[in-house]
């Protein structure tokens, strides 16, 4: 089968022709790959950032946010059956584990990566679990959700926590209406009674906010910060979910937090400096969130098949990889960027 490899870092991907999986483990799954999501996690794999901590020998696959059909299965599968439309949790869990039998599988002590430390879904076919497998609604189409499986679980991950101590009346503000954000915004729309502000610094992506759910939306020109607090009546909002992570959006977003508030961070890419009295006389929370649990993505589904949040995509021939890639590093991707075998 085709597959898309890393054959080193700081080098071009490579199409090449790679042994189809099979379902050799009682609870392995093979799937028919529909939509693999281009993330800008690939990116920092291609720029060896991820190499330390994955261990990952090379070449091999890489993709992570996958959906498609079943195409065989092993001998103790009983939740899926061959030809189901499929979108796949992003770990390969173990389930015996203390982290799986809690529901926290994102910790799971054993659990395999796949596009990140195994072999991925810039391919033809992909080998998982039973465990990773969610069924959707037939009215969905893989393409159409897989960047689901990673961007839009970790985008509701985020926004379920802060849904827990959200009430009417309170304020909730996301910076960054891109790829994570504008999943975001509508999961927030869909679950929370909080009045929500988006920040963002291209206008366009501040259009997209107010279309989707967003009560106000602020054009981050500099002025960000006051204008947030203009519209908090000068306290802040009690949650912040910043999907950015970088370029000053750490110390924006914890001046816009309110005391007691929580400042959630779902982007990375820089450090969080604050001084520790800030946290101390404030008592703002400091909230890290990873991708979200199985339980998270039958939620995320059960809202997609309701029509309460849609992916804005821009979808690409397999062969074209590169292009994708391209225009991901260089901007040009508004929502998802999907590869289609």
């Amino acid at each position: 089968m085709r597959a898309v490899r890393v054959t080193g870092y700081h080098q071009p991907l490579e199409m090449g022709e790679v042994d189809k999986p099979t379902a050799d483990g009682p609870h392995d799954v093979v799937v028919r790959i529909g939509g693999a999501g281009v993330c800008r996690t690939d990116l920092h794999i291609l720029e060896e950032q991820w190499a330390e901590k994955s261990q990952v020998e090379l070449p091999y696959t890489i993709g992570h946010e996958n959906a498609g059909w079943v195409d065989a299965i092993g001998s103790a599968v009983t939740n899926v059956a061959v030809g189901d439309k499929v979108i796949l949790h992003p770990l390969v869990t173990c389930g015996l584990c203390r982290a799986c039998r809690a529901g926290d599988d994102v910790h799971c002590e054993n659990s395999k990566f796949p596009g990140i430390d195994t072999n991925g879904g810039y391919a033809e076919y992909l080998l998982t679990s039973a465990r990773s497998c969610v069924r959707i609604d037939d009215a969905l189409e893989p393409a159409d959700v897989a960047a689901l499986a990673d961007a839009g679980l970790t985008a509701y991950h985020a926004a379920a926590k802060a849904a827990l101590r959200l009430r009417a009346g309170d304020k909730c503000v996301v910076i960054g209406a891109g790829g994570l954000g504008h999943i975001g915004i509508q999961v927030m729309h869909a679950i929370s009674p909080a009045e929500l502000i988006v920040v963002d610094r291209n206008p366009d992506a501040v259009k997209l906010a107010l279309s989707i759910g967003a009560d106000h939306a602020v054009v981050g020109d500099g002025s960000q910060v006051d204008q947030v607090m203009e519209l908090t009546g000068g306290k802040g909002a009690e949650v912040v979910i910043d999907f950015v992570g970088e370029g000053g959006s750490t110390k924006e977003g914890i001046a816009m937090t309110r005391q007691g508030g929580d400042y959630l961070i779902v982007g990375y890419g820089e450090n969080i400096d604050v001084p520790t009295i800030d946290l101390v006389s404030t008592e703002v929370n400091i909230i890290g969130n990873l991708v979200g649990s199985y339980n998270d993505l039958v939620e995320l589904m059960a809202l997609a098949a309701q029509g309460k949040v849609t992916l804005h995509t821009a979808k690409y021939p397999l062969d074209d990889f590169q292009k994708a890639i391209d225009d991901l590093d260089n901007g040009r991707v508004r929502g998802r960027a999907i590869l289609i075998p």
